[in-house]
Protein backbone atom coordinates (compact mmCIF):
# COMPACT_ATOMS: atom_id res chain seq x y z
CA UNK A 1 0.00 0.00 0.00
CA UNK A 2 1.40 3.77 -0.82
CA UNK A 3 1.93 5.77 2.24
CA UNK A 4 0.16 8.79 2.72
CA UNK A 5 -3.03 7.53 0.49
CA UNK A 6 -6.19 6.53 2.60
CA UNK A 7 -7.93 3.13 1.95
CA UNK A 8 -10.85 4.70 0.28
CA UNK A 9 -8.09 7.00 -2.41
CA UNK A 10 -8.89 5.42 -5.98
CA UNK A 11 -5.31 4.85 -5.88
CA UNK A 12 -4.53 3.16 -3.22
CA UNK A 13 -4.56 -0.30 -3.22
CA UNK A 14 -7.35 -0.86 -0.61
CA UNK A 15 -9.57 0.57 -2.95
CA UNK A 16 -8.31 -1.14 -6.19
CA UNK A 17 -8.67 -4.82 -4.09
CA UNK A 18 -12.01 -3.92 -2.62
CA UNK A 19 -13.27 -2.75 -6.06
CA UNK A 20 -11.27 -5.31 -8.74
CA UNK A 21 -11.69 -8.30 -6.09
CA UNK A 22 -13.22 -8.49 -3.04
CA UNK A 23 -16.32 -6.87 -3.67
CA UNK A 24 -17.02 -9.57 -6.34
CA UNK A 25 -16.02 -12.85 -3.76
CA UNK A 26 -18.19 -14.06 -1.43
CA UNK A 27 -15.86 -12.75 1.64
CA UNK A 28 -16.10 -10.98 4.65
CA UNK A 29 -14.67 -7.37 5.02
CA UNK A 30 -12.88 -8.31 8.30
CA UNK A 31 -11.43 -11.38 6.52
CA UNK A 32 -9.12 -9.04 4.22
CA UNK A 33 -6.21 -7.68 5.01
CA UNK A 34 -3.61 -5.13 3.22
CA UNK A 35 -0.65 -3.24 5.08
CA UNK A 36 -1.74 0.28 6.49
CA UNK A 37 -0.26 2.92 4.68
CA UNK A 38 -1.56 5.45 6.91
CA UNK A 39 -0.26 4.12 10.65
CA UNK A 40 0.87 6.61 12.65
CA UNK A 41 3.45 3.67 13.58
CA UNK A 42 4.31 2.28 10.08
CA UNK A 43 7.16 0.04 11.65
CA UNK A 44 4.25 -1.24 14.24
CA UNK A 45 1.97 -1.45 11.31
CA UNK A 46 4.20 -3.97 9.33
CA UNK A 47 4.98 -5.62 12.18
CA UNK A 48 1.00 -6.59 12.93
CA UNK A 49 0.35 -7.44 9.19
CA UNK A 50 3.47 -9.85 9.41
CA UNK A 51 2.04 -11.52 12.51
CA UNK A 52 -1.72 -11.62 11.13
CA UNK A 53 -0.41 -14.00 8.39
CA UNK A 54 1.46 -15.94 11.03
CA UNK A 55 -1.50 -16.10 13.20
CA UNK A 56 -3.65 -17.34 9.83
CA UNK A 57 -1.22 -20.14 9.42
CA UNK A 58 0.95 -18.18 6.45
CA UNK A 59 -0.28 -17.44 2.80
CA UNK A 60 -2.16 -20.27 0.78
CA UNK A 61 -1.52 -18.94 -2.82
CA UNK A 62 0.21 -15.56 -3.46
CA UNK A 63 -1.08 -13.69 -6.65
CA UNK A 64 2.12 -11.17 -8.06
CA UNK A 65 2.68 -8.55 -11.08
CA UNK A 66 5.91 -8.25 -12.10
CA UNK A 67 7.32 -4.96 -12.79
CA UNK A 68 8.99 -3.91 -15.52
CA UNK A 69 12.65 -4.03 -13.07
CA UNK A 70 11.73 -7.38 -11.23
CA UNK A 71 10.01 -5.47 -8.44
CA UNK A 72 7.47 -7.74 -7.34
CA UNK A 73 4.81 -6.27 -4.68
CA UNK A 74 6.92 -3.16 -4.07
CA UNK A 75 9.97 -4.91 -3.40
CA UNK A 76 12.48 -3.33 -5.92
CA UNK A 77 15.87 -4.10 -7.28
CA UNK A 78 17.86 -4.22 -4.47
CA UNK A 79 15.55 -5.75 -1.77
CA UNK A 80 16.60 -8.33 0.30
CA UNK A 81 15.44 -11.86 -0.35
CA UNK A 82 14.68 -12.48 3.02
CA UNK A 83 13.02 -9.18 3.52
CA UNK A 84 9.46 -8.90 6.03
CA UNK A 85 6.64 -6.37 5.47
CA UNK A 86 8.23 -2.81 5.24
CA UNK A 87 8.41 0.40 4.34
CA UNK A 88 9.99 1.13 1.17
CA UNK A 89 11.29 4.00 -0.95
CA UNK A 90 9.50 3.14 -4.51
CA UNK A 91 12.15 3.31 -7.77
CA UNK A 92 11.91 5.55 -10.43
CA UNK A 93 11.18 3.60 -12.93
CA UNK A 94 8.14 2.64 -10.58
CA UNK A 95 6.53 6.13 -9.88
CA UNK A 96 7.24 6.69 -14.33
CA UNK A 97 4.88 3.65 -14.52
CA UNK A 98 2.72 4.70 -12.04
CA UNK A 99 2.32 7.84 -12.72
CA UNK A 100 -0.53 7.33 -15.65
CA UNK A 101 -3.01 7.26 -12.32
CA UNK A 102 -2.28 9.89 -10.73
CA UNK A 103 -2.78 13.73 -12.37
CA UNK A 104 1.17 13.92 -12.53
CA UNK A 105 4.51 12.34 -11.15
CA UNK A 106 4.76 14.77 -8.75
CA UNK A 107 0.97 13.17 -6.92
CA UNK A 108 2.53 9.42 -6.93
CA UNK A 109 3.33 8.33 -3.61
CA UNK A 110 7.29 7.78 -2.89
CA UNK A 111 7.35 5.36 -0.06
CA UNK A 112 5.01 1.89 0.47
CA UNK A 113 4.39 -0.25 2.98
CA UNK A 114 5.05 -4.00 0.78
CA UNK A 115 4.78 -7.32 1.99
CA UNK A 116 8.83 -8.25 1.78
CA UNK A 117 10.24 -11.17 -0.72
CA UNK A 118 10.82 -13.34 2.57
CA UNK A 119 7.01 -13.18 3.44
CA UNK A 120 6.01 -13.95 0.07
CA UNK A 121 8.40 -17.01 -0.44
CA UNK A 122 6.82 -18.55 2.98
CA UNK A 123 3.46 -18.94 0.48
CA UNK A 124 2.35 -22.73 -0.72
CA UNK A 125 2.13 -21.51 -4.23
CA UNK A 126 2.48 -18.45 -6.08
CA UNK A 127 1.03 -17.35 -9.29
CA UNK A 128 2.28 -14.70 -11.46
CA UNK A 129 0.35 -12.93 -13.88
CA UNK A 130 2.21 -10.70 -16.37
CA UNK A 131 1.06 -9.03 -19.59
CA UNK A 132 2.34 -6.74 -22.09
CA UNK A 133 4.95 -5.95 -24.48
CA UNK A 134 6.52 -3.82 -21.77
CA UNK A 135 7.09 -6.32 -19.08
CA UNK A 136 8.83 -8.94 -22.21
CA UNK A 137 12.37 -8.09 -20.86
CA UNK A 138 11.49 -8.49 -17.75
CA UNK A 139 10.16 -11.93 -18.38
CA UNK A 140 12.90 -12.98 -20.25
CA UNK A 141 15.25 -12.34 -17.14
CA UNK A 142 12.78 -13.82 -14.69
CA UNK A 143 12.67 -17.19 -16.83
CA UNK A 144 16.17 -16.71 -17.79
CA UNK A 145 18.69 -15.03 -15.75
CA UNK A 146 20.86 -15.67 -12.42
CA UNK A 147 19.12 -15.03 -8.77
CA UNK A 148 20.20 -11.82 -7.88
CA UNK A 149 18.74 -9.37 -5.73
CA UNK A 150 18.73 -6.92 -8.29
CA UNK A 151 16.01 -8.36 -9.96
CA UNK A 152 13.97 -9.19 -7.00
CA UNK A 153 11.44 -11.48 -9.28
CA UNK A 154 14.52 -13.93 -9.99
CA UNK A 155 13.84 -15.29 -6.39
CA UNK A 156 10.97 -17.21 -7.41
CA UNK A 157 12.83 -19.57 -9.78
CA UNK A 158 13.74 -21.22 -6.12
CA UNK A 159 10.19 -21.52 -5.20
CA UNK A 160 8.70 -25.01 -5.72
CA UNK A 161 5.20 -23.79 -6.38
CA UNK A 162 5.11 -20.93 -8.79
CA UNK A 163 3.04 -20.70 -11.83
CA UNK A 164 3.19 -18.01 -14.96
CA UNK A 165 0.41 -16.74 -16.76
CA UNK A 166 1.59 -14.54 -19.36
CA UNK A 167 0.27 -12.93 -22.87
CA UNK A 168 2.25 -13.25 -25.94
CA UNK A 169 3.65 -10.04 -25.73
CA UNK A 170 4.91 -10.46 -22.18
CA UNK A 171 6.51 -14.12 -23.69
CA UNK A 172 8.12 -12.49 -27.15
CA UNK A 173 11.78 -12.33 -25.64
CA UNK A 174 11.80 -15.90 -24.13
CA UNK A 175 13.14 -19.07 -25.19
CA UNK A 176 10.16 -21.67 -24.16
CA UNK A 177 11.25 -24.97 -26.11
CA UNK A 178 13.92 -25.78 -22.87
Amino acid sequence: EYIGLDSNHPNSYHYFMHENFFNHIDISKERTHLPNGMANDLKQACHDYEALIKEAGGIDLQILGLGTNGHIAFNEPGSKFDGRTDVVDLAQATLDANARFFESIEDVPTQAVTMGIGTIMEAQEIIMLVSGESKAEAMKQLIHGPVTEDFPASILQEHPHVTIIADEAALKLCDLSS
